[in-house]
């Protein structure tokens, strides 16, 4: 869920573009391989975006069935033309990753052999203007993945109160100066609500001290990504997301994560090292089987991309992935 200048796929792109190679493509399907190279089995694209991930998974396992969701109907409309030819093999729906549960049951789908996630807005949102999610151009600032539901990032700005403001500045985007920026919008909506985003950057740079303005790219960045998280509720629909998934693997099965900061990395990390762990009070001589480990880590840390991928897709130097296998059934 939060990729600054990160994409699913490496730039944008409109119908009949040249399609630019997914982040990590090959380690993801690297990692999944193994779970997926039997008959039947089933692998849920998470993050389903422009299809670059989901193409790749049906080409490389001929066997398998993919569900793939995504809450942006341009995304599954551009990702169902581009996924069209694998026919019934591909069962594309509208929906946020934490719906998953619903999704497989209302397919009549038990459990999974392989999940994948790459968080964050892709590159399709990230470069259409109208979109509001860069910085880098002037739009109305929206940020809604879903563009039918929700609050828009300009409703933020506009109607927060200013400790609520510096609440997502500083948990979201990890903003230093948080509470200087928000002082500034609080004094500038009261002369004219916000709409677009050149006003927003405008601000944000009038706002920050000489020193601020030195380091880390546009200073405008951690507000945007701030914000996008928030409108998006991204965090908290991947607090339930990934044991969802985790729940919805079955044993044998594996999950992929690429996250694209660190609020989302810390988050994978948790859920599955909390899987990885005995769970016995300590001094047992045996261990019961609830208390053994239900996942297995399969990357030592988070995995990076490498210098020469970063070389071809800028928006791939965030990336951090982690992957997990369920090693063995929940038991109460």
């Amino acid at each position: 869920m939060g990729r600054e200048a990160h994409s699913n796929e490496g730039g944008g792109r409109r119908e009949g573009e040249s399609r630019h190679v997914p982040v990590m493509l090959q380690r993801c399907l690297d990692l999944l391989a193994p779970a997926l190279e039997g008959p039947d089995a089933v692998v849920v694209d998470c993050t389903l975006g422009l299809g670059g991930h989901s193409e790749a998974l049906l080409a490389r396992f001929p066997d398998v069935r993919l569900v793939a969701l995504d809450r942006d109907k341009e995304a599954l409309r551009l990702s169902g033309e581009r996924l069209a030819p694998h026919g019934e093999r591909a069962t594309l729906v509208h929906a946020v990753y934490d719906e998953l549960p619903e999704v497989l049951h209302r397919l009549g789908i038990a459990r999974v052999r392989g999940v994948l996630f790459d968080l964050g807005v892709s590159s399709m949102q990230l470069d259409e203007a109208d979109r509001g999610f860069a910085y880098a151009q002037d739009a109305p600032l929206d940020m809604r993945m879903d563009q039918t539901a929700g609050v828009s990032a300009a409703e933020v700005l506009n109607t927060y109160p200013p400790g609520e403001l510096v609440r997502i500045l500083r948990a979201y985007g990890e903003e230093k100066q948080a509470k200087r920026i928000v002082s500034a919008i609080v004094r500038e909506r009261e002369k004219e609500p916000f709409s677009n985003s050149a006003r927003l950057v405008e601000l944000i740079r009038d706002a920050l001290p000489q020193a601020a303005k030195r380091t880390g790219g546009n200073p405008a960045k951690r507000t945007f990504q701030a914000l996008r998280i928030e409108v998006n509720g991204e965090l908290s629909v991947l607090e339930r997301a990934i044991p969802a998934a985790v729940k919805a693997l079955d044993v044998g099965g594996r999950i992929a994560v690429l996250s694209y900061h660190s609020l989302e990395d810390r988050l994978v990390k948790q859920v599955f090292a909390a899987g990885a762990a005995i769970t016995a009070p300590p001094g047992l001589p045996v261990v019961p089987e609830r208390y053994q480990p239900r996942l297995k880590l399969l990357t030592r840390g988070a995995e990076l991309p490498t210098e020469e991928e970063i070389a071809e897709n800028r928006r791939a130097a965030p990336a951090r992935l982690r992957g997990a296998q369920r090693i063995r059934e929940d038991v109460e």
